[in-house]
């Protein structure tokens, strides 16, 4: 480890020279991309895990709290498992062994809402977190890589209540954040708010600059997850927390230059869904965008221009989706993974020889 920690320290550019091609040569060596994600055992014990999609598990690194979104380095072959709401621990994680490099804890008064993005420089990294000395104020927490290590930094405001997901614009500069809107006190998921409820989603800099705010009629509609398109055409998928007889859109686009509206979905999707979105991914190459819906047992995939239902299809608490060259791998909570080609007018649907069940609401494919 000191060894590495030394070599890691010789100069930026010859560290970039050698761990980027140590990190191609290792993401050549397995077959096809490398999928992450939280997984638990049936003793309720929290993984951060690694596998190929061909089956082989890459790692399975124990972990003291359950974690949620995975995001990568983009020179270094490491990436943090982000704590679960309201958890206080996020890990670093070497991707060639699974070795823990670093226990991230939150500062006081603070939690980890899920998710984090890392700037396309490898120097910084913000993750979404609550204030719970004014309970659910969202916060980035601004964090700085010294070698393999985190270091905070700071913090910058999201401009809403409960940020959940964090993501970049493809310029690589723009940070979009889905404000879920609801106040949460430290250790708790309980829902302070729901009757003045402040959900958002924000276009802002990475100095905090508030570049746009946009809301959606209903007020209890949470914005979570987000999928962005190569075109920075962003899709959200959302949570409803009022009364379950009432409609509610589940799906919201924000094409570039255009407002933040619903996505066109039938009522009959929208009510298998169970008012309850889970993980959103989008194809940009195929133009397609992917939901996943654990409550309702569902999972959906559109064009992301026309509309167009492409799939309606049953999937046991499906979790974790995201896109691969020919379409998407979704896994699940209670049943197998599976892989749909989407390259055919008929959408067919493959399971994986990964292990079944237990999978995280979200996955990340290197």
């Amino acid at each position: 480890m000191m060894l590495r920690r030394q070599a890691l320290a010789i100069g930026s550019v010859l560290l970039s020279a050698i761990t980027l091609g140590g990190w191609t040569l290792f993401k050549q060596k397995g077959k096809g991309p490398l999928l992450l994600s939280a997984r638990d055992d049936n003793d309720g014990k929290h993984y951060a895990v690694g596998y190929r999609l061909d089956g082989k598990q890459v790692f399975a690194t124990q972990v003291g709290q359950r974690c949620h979104d995975i995001i990568n380095h983009p020179t270094l072959p490491i990436a943090l498992f982000v704590a679960r709401r309201p958890g206080t621990e996020s890990y670093l994680i070497d991707l060639r062994d699974g070795a823990l490099l670093q226990t991230i804890t939150s500062n006081a008064n603070r939690h980890f809402y899920g998710h984090a993005v890392i700037h396309k420089s490898g120097d910084w990294l913000y993750a979404t977190e609550n204030d719970t000395s004014d309970p659910g104020r969202g916060l980035l927490g601004v964090y700085k890589f010294e070698g393999e290590r985190l270091v905070h930094s700071g913090e910058i405001s999201t401009h809403g209540i409960g940020p959940h997901q964090v993501s970049w614009m493809p310029d690589g500069e723009t940070l979009v954040v889905a404000n879920g809107g609801i106040r949460t006190e430290a250790e708790s998921r309980v829902e302070m708010n729901l009757n003045a409820m402040e959900p958002s989603l924000v276009l802002m800099q990475r100095d905090g600059t508030l570049l746009s705010k946009e809301t959606l009629p209903q007020q209890m509609n949470s914005v979570r997850h987000m999928g962005i398109a190569s075109d920075g055409t962003i899709l959200a998928g959302q949570q409803f927390m009022g009364p379950s007889h009432e409609r509610s859109e589940l799906l919201a686009i924000k094409r570039p230059g255009q407002p933040f509206v619903a996505f066109p979905v039938a009522d009959e999707q929208l009510q298998a869904m169970g008012h309850y979105t889970a993980s959103v991914a989008v194809h940009s190459e195929l133009r397609l965008v992917a939901l996943t819906a654990p409550r309702g047992n569902r999972f959906f995939i559109w064009d992301m221009d026309t509309a167009q239902l492409r799939l309606d299809g049953p999937l046991p608490d499906c979790a974790g989706v995201g896109a691969v060259a020919d379409g998407f791998v979704v896994t699940s909570g209670q049943g197998r993974c599976r892989f749909y080609n989407c390259r055919q007018e008929q959408l067919l649907a493959k399971p994986l020889e990964l292990p079944a069940g237990l999978w995280d609401n979200h996955l990340h494919l290197i």
